[in-house]
């Protein structure tokens, strides 16, 4: 629930009972927050929060697709231009893509609209709240949100949030209020430094978006080589790889790399020669830090990993 350090005029703040104690906190100010931008983060956000019992009075919306998600995810919310959202809400939410956000705040900030304590909140990744500076001389209390989850636009995205990071950025006079939004989402509040922001989103977007390409492009790889369900061979064994990645870390290594087999690497380069050039760039990328890793935590001796890194820069004399 909201703190009760943000308060608007006539809204409950009764008491609450405890049978195990005293009485807990009042009950927070219920919020009429606001959508710009009804994209898949926004349409879900949106409704995570209606289900917690605030209010939405309105959500902007362009393409079909947003109108069709607002409709389906946000029923009975308003569609309006993104000036009207934020004057009718006491939080609004700036859901677009990052490269938009600072268009968006600047276009709203010269709108007229009043924005004296306003919260105004948005879901970039790589974005903190200098960006939304041009608000925060006009009186808004800024915040930066960002879900640590993909969406698909579909409603079962409203449950999977449910133990979700969120890496927030903020004022220290707003991280309660940051933090109890993120609990009230079902989500779990993780503070980022303003300075950390772009290395914190970097890291996200190298894990998510290079893991599906890693396993994408071996899918394929395994059905140029005639295995015919590949999703079905890879499934158990990349559990298995992203559980102990995650419980391990450096010591989950696995494979020839961890193992030193340098000839073994080399069959692997000839092997993605013939097929696909830019698997192998991949691969080579990917065995230099592996063998990188693994020679710092101790897994590969200096020799060892010396052979691997010999083979993987195609030196003379290297296994072929």
């Amino acid at each position: 629930m909201l703190i009760s350090a943000v308060r608007y005029p006539g809204r409950d703040t009764d008491a609450m009972p405890n049978a195990a104690g005293p009485p807990t906190p009042p009950h927070p100010a219920r919020l009429r927050v606001g959508i710009v931008g009804a994209g898949r983060v926004g349409a879900t956000l949106g409704a995570v929060l209606a289900r917690a019992g605030h209010h939405l009075t309105g959500a902007s919306a362009v393409s079909e697709a947003s109108l069709q998600r607002a409709a389906r995810m946000l029923p009975g919310v308003p569609v309006k231009q993104p000036q009207d959202v934020l004057a009718g809400a006491d939080l609004v939410l700036l859901t677009v893509p990052d490269d938009a956000l600072p268009g968006l705040v600047v276009g709203l900030s010269t709108a007229g609209v009043p924005m004296e304590g306003r919260l105004v909140a948005h879901t970039s990744g790589s974005h903190g709240i200098t960006v939304l500076a041009p608000a925060t001389r006009l009186g808004a209390l800024p915040m930066a949100l960002h879900p640590v989850m993909t969406f698909t636009g579909r409603p079962d995205d409203v449950d999977r949030l449910a133990g979700v990071s969120f890496g927030v950025t903020s004022p220290e006079s707003l991280r309660l209020v940051a933090e109890a939004l993120v609990i009230e989402m079902g989500g779990e509040p993780v503070f980022i430094d303003e300075a950390s922001r772009g290395l914190y989103h970097a890291a996200l977007a190298s894990a998510a978006n290079h893991l599906v390409t890693l396993v994408v492009q071996a899918a394929e790889l395994l059905g140029v080589a005639g295995v015919p369900d590949p999703s079905r061979m890879l499934a158990p064994l990349l559990s298995a790889a992203l559980d102990n990645a995650l419980r391990l870390g450096d010591a989950g290594l696995t494979g020839p790399v961890a193992r030193a087999d340098a000839e073994t690497v080399a069959s692997h380069l000839d092997a993605l020669r013939e097929v696909s050039p830019e698997a192998l760039r991949a691969y080579v990328a990917l065995a230099r830090l592996t063998a990188d890793r693994a020679l710092a935590a101790g897994i590969l001796a200096p020799p060892a990993a010396q052979r691997l890194l010999d083979v993987l820069s195609g030196a003379p004399g290297a296994p072929r």
